[in-house]
């Protein structure tokens, strides 16, 4: 039997203690909601930006496979050797899901090397995404394009590296359209970034939301084998034989 993907998902749970709206609709938070909603055998846990360390130790990325992040107001509090720990985490391996706002998160735009902007309204507008990219296994159990009644509006142009892959595009009622799901291999770790998620709407209920979600942890998983090896490498594995004129240096007596 498979070891169980350990998630940790992660929030500032601000919005939710600060707004009544919002705590109407995720009353444990938005990091609850989701732990909820996951499916296919994870090991879940959760931390916040006001736990000791923002609730990411050392010893809690070193037990994390894959690390969900949801920000939107408080980037800015985030400490720098936060974000820098989970940047490195990545790039040796731990998957990340950025959800939302999270386009502007530390450890995301550190790990883009770009400002990650975009252009936004909040008028909660209808909006569409399409399966850009049928055959990868995060858009597994979806159809051509699912729909959300109301959701903020993120459009082109976003400023990221060109994605490895884009798996969803949305469309919005308003008439812009966005790279909604994006794929990105860093170091050995491997990124998506979701678009869906406003505060404000029940994104983090909806059936296709939570399967993406539980599809991109499975994607980003890290693969089970030893680190790669940097640096001098000694002995050689084969022997090393003189060049075929008789020189150690090509093209030298």
């Amino acid at each position: 039997m498979s070891e169980a993907i350990k998630v940790t998902i992660w929030n500032e749970y601000r919005h939710e203690r600060e707004h009544p709206d919002v705590q109407a609709l995720y009353p444990l938070g938005m990091h609850h909601a989701i732990a909820e909603g996951l499916t296919g055998g994870l090991a879940i846990r959760t931390a916040t930006l006001d736990e000791p360390e923002h609730g990411l130790s050392e010893e809690v990325l070193a037990d994390t496979d894959v690390l969900i992040w949801w920000g939107h107001l408080a980037h800015r509090e985030v400490r720098d050797e936060i974000a820098d720990r989970v940047a490195a985490r990545v790039l040796r391996g731990m998957g990340l899901v950025a959800l939302h706002s999270a386009h502007y998160a530390k450890v995301f735009r550190k790990l883009m090397g770009t400002s990650c902007s975009l252009l936004y309204r909040d008028a909660g507008e209808k909006e569409r995404l399409w399966v850009t990219a049928p055959g990868h296994p995060i858009a597994s159990g979806i159809g051509p394009y699912f729909e959300l009644a109301q959701e903020e509006m993120y459009g082109e142009f976003f400023d990221i590296p060109a994605p490895d892959e884009v798996v969803f595009t949305s469309w919005f009622a308003g008439g812009n359209v966005f790279r909604s799901g994006c794929c990105f291999h860093r170091g050995q770790g491997k990124i998506f970034y979701f678009r869906p998620g406003h505060e404000r709407y029940p994104t983090y209920r909806d059936s296709n939301v939570l399967r993406v979600i539980s599809n991109a942890v499975h994607w980003a998983a890290p693969v089970r084998r030893e680190p790669p090896l940097y640096g001098k490498a000694v002995p050689a594995l084969e022997a090393i034989g003189r060049a075929a004129n008789g020189g150690g240096v090509p093209g030298r007596p």
